[in-house]
């Protein structure tokens, strides 16, 4: 590569690195991170607890609380443990 290629795609790299970064604050982090092991849980438990449900429904944060008592009740041992972390 020649020295004004490298330093355009650095400046373009930089540029996409600083402009991606968001400050949240930590309520915010922590039910963004709530919700998307929600999503996981869905996905991995969807046979044993919410066969029921359309398996392409979008979780948001009003589901979280709905997915950790679903866990809870239809599950088995991993599953009640998957909800004891997400619900703490």
């Amino acid at each position: 590569m020649s020295d004004p290629v490298k330093q355009y795609l650095a400046a373009m790299g930089r540029k996409g690195g600083l402009k991606s970064r968001r400050k949240l604050d930590p309520a915010t982090a922590r039910q963004m991170v709530r919700v998307r092991e929600a999503r996981k849980a869905f996905r991995r438990f969807y046979s044993r607890c919410f066969w029921s449900s359309p398996p392409t429904l979008n979780i948001g944060s009003e589901d979280v609380d709905w997915i950790c008592s679903c866990l809870k009740k239809y599950g088995d041992r991993e599953a009640w443990e998957t909800a004891a972390k997400l619900c703490r």
